[in-house]
């Protein structure tokens, strides 16, 4: 197991093995309606222009006619618009995470809520890893089945570890989270097939 600096409380049993393009369509997209920040808004709001290219036509069509952020809310912060039943940014998978990894970073213009995904802050300065029957998880998508893989969260997830120990033990999601450095990752990010346990 690599070394983290993060504590993930249920680190020793928790298993995730993202398979988007490997047999899941991005289900965690599905209806997705990730809270952003105002730094996170404004990102998006100066870099539109570059996504458009890579939506979904119909997307594309609500984004110009009322835009890509919606009046709901969630942690106190508005909720990204749904488009066809899918995150306004979804096309084949998530526009933001492919632009930004592109250049380098797949997190640079994902909101926090869904570059994390599936990591959540306990609140007293631990985190842990979504799971079915873990500290009452709701969500019944497949990949949070512990049962669904035997590789272990705390490696399969170090992309999200490292984005999560840049946020610190401090992070809230009611408020901004305050990023210290861009995570950089080359343009693809493969992610590493770790033993199974």
């Amino acid at each position: 197991m690599s070394k983290i600096s993060l504590t993930v409380v249920n680190a020793e049993t928790a298993t995730f093995d993202c398979s988007f393009g490997r047999g899941c369509e991005g289900l965690c997209c599905k209806n997705g309606r990730p809270s952003v920040t105002a730094a996170e808004v404004s990102t998006i709001k100066q870099n539109i222009a570059m996504f458009l290219p890579h939506m979904r036509p119909e997307a594309v069509k609500m984004v110009k006619k009322v835009g890509w952020l919606g009046a709901r809310k969630k942690v106190g912060l508005p909720m990204l618009r749904v488009s066809g039943g899918w995150c306004i940014f979804f096309n084949a998978g998530c526009v933001l995470h492919k632009v930004g990894a592109a250049e380098g970073d797949f997190s640079k213009y994902k909101p926090i809520q869904c570059s994390l995904f599936p990591l959540e802050p306990n609140g007293d300065g631990t985190w842990y890893v979504r799971q079915w029957n873990y500290n009452g998880e709701g969500w019944d998508i497949f990949c949070l089945n512990p049962k669904n893989t035997p590789l272990k969260a705390v490696e399969t997830l170090a992309p999200e570890i490292a984005v999560a120990e840049e946020l610190g033990p401090k992070f809230d999601w009611g408020k901004a989270p305050q990023r210290k450095n861009i995570v950089k990752k080359p343009a693809t990010t493969p992610r590493k097939k770790p033993t199974p346990t």
